[in-house]
């Protein structure tokens, strides 16, 4: 396969940020993408982060990055976002701001920036993965690096499955 630039790749190298591109062969019948990506690559669960987009209220839509085999804690990410209350976006909002298709979905070049909250345990890590902006397709890089060409925040947003 051959890692075709995507917006979010491009992103990486307009900030000169160092990063690996790792590519698998996506299953769309899968109901975890996350967990099914870090398993066809071979890497900790915890170390693949997946990308969601919701709707805080009171300040609109945020993105959450957070680790593949944690659920999204709706009420910390309102709290962290300064909103009221929080609910994932539409599938199609989703898509629609990003840029990008469910499944492929990065936080890295999407086509609207909206403040971003990355998971508060990225900050304990060398590296992490994450949606590289197509399906098969994630990005390694430093959190460090992610948190400032995103202007990220990273704030306890999970709670455990």
């Amino acid at each position: 396969m051959s890692a075709k630039a995507t917006q979010a790749v491009n992103a990486l190298k307009a900030a000169s940020v160092a990063h690996r591109l790792l590519e698998y062969d996506y299953d769309p019948d899968v109901d975890a993408i996350g967990m099914a990506a870090a398993a066809a690559l071979g890497v900790e669960p915890s170390v693949l982060f997946k990308t969601l987009v919701s709707d805080v209220e009171g300040v609109g839509l945020v993105c959450a990055v957070i680790p593949s085999p944690a659920r999204l804690d709706l009420k910390a990410l309102a709290a962290a976002a300064g909103g009221k209350r929080a609910a994932l976006a539409d599938p199609k909002v989703a898509e629609r701001v990003s840029g990008y298709v469910i499944g492929g979905i990065s936080p890295l070049g999407m086509r609207k920036r909206l403040p971003t909250l990355i998971d508060a345990s990225a900050g304990d890590l060398p590296e992490m993965i994450m949606n590289g902006g197509r399906r098969g397709l994630q990005i390694a890089a430093a959190p460090a690096d992610i948190v400032r060409i995103l202007g990220a925040r990273l704030a306890p947003i999970t709670v455990s499955k």
